[in-house]
């Protein structure tokens, strides 16, 4: 039986961004944005690159090499993490596809016809 502190507290609908009750554009943008840095950080840890290797390979300074190393996001643009995943040999994909739009039911007809 499990005790109630292991239950989760909160299940996510997906985007912990709409969860956090971010409007739904500021959602996606924060979630490209995201996975963008996630996949260059996993490629940056995995080759085993320092800032000074960084530095050169990206042609940036190293206070946005920092800011890159420790998550700083906030002060690194979606370009900005389009042109580093380039640099470093990424290819980047984006896939657009519709969300699912509830479907409102349609009125009923509250008037009889006349027979």
């Amino acid at each position: 039986m499990k005790s109630e502190s292991t239950k989760p507290s909160h299940i996510t609908r997906g985007n912990v961004f709409d969860d956090l009750g971010f409007s739904p554009e500021k959602a996606l943008q924060l979630k490209v944005k995201s996975d963008l840095f996630l996949a260059i950080r996993r490629h940056i840890d995995t080759a085993g690159h320092t800032q000074r290797d960084l530095c050169r390979l990206l042609d940036e300074h190293q206070p946005q090499v920092s800011n890159l190393m420790n998550g700083r996001t906030s002060k690194i643009s979606i370009e900005k993490l389009l042109t580093y995943a380039s640099r470093l040999g990424l290819k980047a994909t984006i896939k657009i596809h519709a969300a699912p739009v509830p479907i409102k039911p349609r009125p009923r007809l509250t008037k009889k016809l006349a027979a």
